[in-house]
């Protein structure tokens, strides 16, 4: 075993010596010159941070939602065609979930029967899988153009309601 020394030193070497005492001066150097940096430059802030148009921008919502905002844009009722092609067509295309196909004529007989009154207040009350209004906003004139379109095409012979028709002369 070693005995401890205890006149010896961990500085061995003049190098180490060196390093030592280089390090001893400019470490707490380097601390003042910090020290002194955090007091004199005390932050600041950006003197249009508090403009009004900074903070209105800061403020302003990340986004929005806007539900319907063709039918809005477009400031007039849909055609019975776009909101077949837009809405509709999405289950009745394919039949998903029981919906009738468009054009089917065997699927649509039985509901035919009930006429223009009876296939609209399905679409208005929602029926199956399909939620009320066909989870649109359109008007009562607008689905019932559609209705009448589908309908007609799966060889029905539902008249059109008045103001729609008088709407598209």
């Amino acid at each position: 075993m070693a005995e401890h020394d205890e006149h010896s030193s961990f500085i061995k070497t003049p190098q180490q010596l060196i390093v030592v005492v280089l390090l001893a001066f400019v470490v707490p150097i380097f601390g003042i010159v910090m020290l002194v940096q955090l007091v004199v430059n005390r932050p600041h802030a950006d003197p249009a941070a508090l403009a009004p148009e900074s903070v209105s921008a800061r403020l302003k919502p990340t986004g929005s939602v806007e539900i319907n905002a063709a039918a809005a844009a477009g400031g007039g009722a849909k055609s019975a065609e776009d909101i077949v092609k837009e809405t509709c067509a999405a289950c009745h295309q394919a039949g998903v979930a029981n919906a009738p196909k468009l054009g089917d004529k065997a699927a649509w007989a039985p509901r035919l029967k009930q006429g223009l009154n009876g296939l609209l207040a399905s679409v208005i009350k929602g029926k199956g899988a399909m939620p009320p209004r066909a989870g649109t906003s359109f008007t009562d004139e607008e689905l019932a153009s559609a209705v009448v379109l589908m309908a007609n095409e799966a060889g029905g012979s539902l008249k059109a309601p008045a103001a729609a028709a008088a709407a598209k002369k």
